[in-house]
């Protein structure tokens, strides 16, 4: 998606040789002209599943599964959890998951009432890395007896297993750029 090629390359910025720093006009500060662009390739791709419901985890892919979602038919977005709630009286779906941007564990959980069976579900998130915390809300969806449709992605890190696994695994993937290498603080795309 050439949109985002060019924010990633203009904004972007390299952190060693594995972090990509999205802040500018992803994940911390919204451009949301290009938010509104990726929502609608997402859901041209998916359109055909005939997903019911979004789900992504909060906190930074919500702007971009809200708008796949507005586009979709303006379909429900189901945030999973990171922590806890007192107010979560309900029965919780769980798993553990590793997040790798944060470099520790949590417990991902959504409420079962959320989440109903035989729901058809696509997975948003902004960034696609080792792939944890998608298998995380997959775990989610199967603990439901939901069906995952599909897992659309703003930016995938190329060069971790994420992706190259989902695909192994079957699953459809639509990754909207792909980061092939970080190089001197360069952030290098997959058909640069």
């Amino acid at each position: 998606m050439q949109a985002l090629r060019e924010a990633i390359t203009q904004m972007g910025r390299g952190v060693g040789k594995d972090i990509v720093h999205a802040g500018r006009f992803l994940n911390h500060r919204l451009e949301t002209g290009l938010i509104f662009e990726m929502g609608r390739v997402i859901a041209q791709h998916f359109r055909n599943d005939n997903p019911d419901l979004i789900m992504t985890v909060e906190a930074s892919g919500i702007a971009l599964a809200i708008t796949a979602a507005h586009d979709l038919g303006d379909l429900p977005v189901l945030i999973a959890k990171k922590t806890p709630a007192k107010s979560h009286a309900e029965e919780m779906l769980v798993t553990d998951v590793s997040s790798y941007t944060h470099g520790d564990r949590y417990q991902m959980r959504c409420a079962k009432s959320c989440l109903p069976p035989a729901s058809r579900v696509l997975i948003v998130d902004d960034f696609l890395a080792d792939g944890e915390a998608v298998h995380g809300m997959m775990e989610l969806i199967r603990q439901a007896g939901a069906v995952t449709v599909g897992v659309a992605v703003g930016i995938e890190k190329g060069f971790q297993p994420g992706g190259k696994a989902l695909r192994a695994q079957g699953v459809k993937l639509l990754s909207l750029s792909v980061v092939r290498e970080i190089r001197d603080g360069q952030i290098l795309l997959g058909d640069d």
